[in-house]
């Protein structure tokens, strides 16, 4: 799709939702994880697009997967990517160059249950969280590029959630 044609869609959108915001809540299509047998999972789109994660071969997997830990990394980063292309094309910007880089720290200790020597739980979450953004466009001052950044990482959904520690709610269903 075309700068213009992305702008003139979010316009599209835009005016729809101005006249009826009730419009801008809506159900996120679901992600289904499937087990597949020892470490490996299969997470299903309800569109059938299909992403098969399994853990390194030094925590029981094959290790020729990418992991659920870098899931989240490309969430993180192909969201705020989208989020700053759109906003560009909104803008009128045409950019030459887009890349953003998610990198992360994680302790194995908290995926494993372990404690800290005081005893408490090693957290499992991924921290010093960074997300590097390499962008051009020519003809554009980089102050313009910078705000386009801060804004569109300000309003992307993924870095958003992680941000406001959205919270989680936790059912289960014991089968059979």
């Amino acid at each position: 799709m075309t700068t213009h044609a992305i702008a003139q869609a979010m316009k599209q959108v835009e005016a729809v939702l101005r006249k009826e915001p009730e419009r801008g809540l809506d159900d996120d299509a679901p992600a289904t994880a499937r087990w597949q047998g020892g470490t490996r999972v299969t997470a299903s789109h309800a569109n059938g697009a299909q992403m098969q994660t399994d853990m390194p071969a030094e925590l029981g997997g094959s290790g020729d997967q990418v992991s659920p830990g870098w899931m989240f990394r490309a969430g993180l980063a192909s969201c705020l990517t989208t989020c700053i292309a759109m906003n560009a094309a909104a803008q009128g910007i045409a950019l030459d160059t887009l890349e953003v880089v998610a990198r992360s720290r994680s302790d194995v200790r908290g995926l494993l249950g372990m404690a800290e020597a005081d005893g408490q739980p090693v957290n499992a979450a991924s921290r010093d969280v960074q997300l590097s953004v390499r962008v051009a466009a020519a003809g554009v001052s980089p102050e313009r590029l910078r705000a386009l950044v801060d804004a569109s990482y300000r309003r992307s959904p993924v870095p958003c959630a992680l941000a406001a520690a959205t919270p989680i709610a936790l059912s289960v269903e014991v089968a059979g």
